[in-house]
């Protein structure tokens, strides 16, 4: 006698060869192979009284694109992209397409050495001012969000001496995923050349987009990764860089801030860096402003 799944089987094969990736499963049908599954899981034979199942009863016409179910309820398909492209009328609508795309982007996930959580970014599709870092860690891939954490609150408290708000600002990474090490807890490392070099077409996208009046480069590796530039944050800062046309300036990333133990040599070469950046879009300066951190007399 022919076994129900043996048919079902059958009919899955023929629709694979003719190109089809889904079908849909009818309430009957599930019932069927939900029962076969359970009596082969433990040992018994499949049931006599389990009439023969016709393939159009129990795989109902193939209706695209309705998502693939299945008994053990394993993960959908993945289709990786290996190209990039803009949908959407609004800036909104194609920084949306372009996160879509980064969930499973090809030259990212072919490298083998990035974890599998993706971070975007964060902020306003219209911000006159753009921030960049280099990749999401441990708290900022749990949230899913860059910069979040004590640097994140730091780049919070930087922003707000600078009289504007994270939600004025877009905020995003060169790399898109956080840096894999083994036995990987809350530890985390820099990116890699070729690791930036794939999340790139994104960050350009995203430059490209929003269209900010100017670029804040957060730390040497947001700095390599965007202009190409070699060597210590000391030596970047200070000149105004460009990329493709966008004012791009250097400054050190919040975190060193916090290792720096609460320098103030330190803070004020990162303050002098945010005046250029509010003389540059048109912020008003205070004189209480242009005295952060300079020393008492």
């Amino acid at each position: 006698m022919i076994r129900p799944v043996d048919v079902l089987l059958e009919f899955l094969e023929a629709e694979k060869a003719r190109g089809v990736s889904h079908v849909h499963l009818d309430d009957g049908a599930r019932e069927v192979l939900r029962d076969i599954f359970n009596r082969a899981k433990t040992g018994g034979a499949a049931p006599a009284a389990v009439e023969p199942v016709t393939v159009s009863a129990a795989v109902p016409a193939v209706r695209e694109p309705l998502p693939t179910i299945t008994l053990n309820e394993e993960p959908k398909p993945v289709v990786v992209s290996k190209s990039l492209s803009i949908a959407g009328s609004t800036k909104a609508e194609q920084l949306a397409s372009l996160r879509q795309q980064a969930e499973n982007w090809g030259p990212a996930k072919s490298l083998g050495s990035l974890r599998e959580t993706m971070v975007f970014a964060t902020g306003n599709p219209d911000a006159r001012v753009m921030l960049v870092g280099e990749a999401p860690g441990y708290q900022e891939e749990r949230e899913r969000e860059p910069f979040v954490g004590p640097a994140g609150q730091k780049l919070n408290d930087i922003l707000k001496a600078m009289g504007i708000s994270r939600e004025q600002v877009y905020i995003s990474n060169i790399v898109k995923f956080r840096p894999a090490t083994p036995k990987q807890t809350t530890n985390n490392r820099k990116p890699t050349p070729e690791e930036m070099a794939a999340c790139m077409p994104f960050v350009r996208a995203e430059i490209g987009i929003v269209k900010p009046e100017c670029v804040i480069a957060l730390g040497g590796t947001a700095a390599e990764g965007l202009l190409g530039l070699e060597g210590t944050v000391t030596s970047m800062r200070g000149p105004w860089h460009d990329f493709e046309g966008t004012p791009v300036r250097v400054t050190y990333h919040p975190s060193y801030l916090l290792q720096s133990g609460g320098s103030n040599n330190v803070k004020r070469q990162v303050w002098e860096d945010m005046l250029a950046v509010m003389e540059k879009i048109g912020l008003p300066i205070s004189d209480k402003q242009r005295g952060y951190f300079l020393p008492k007399p």
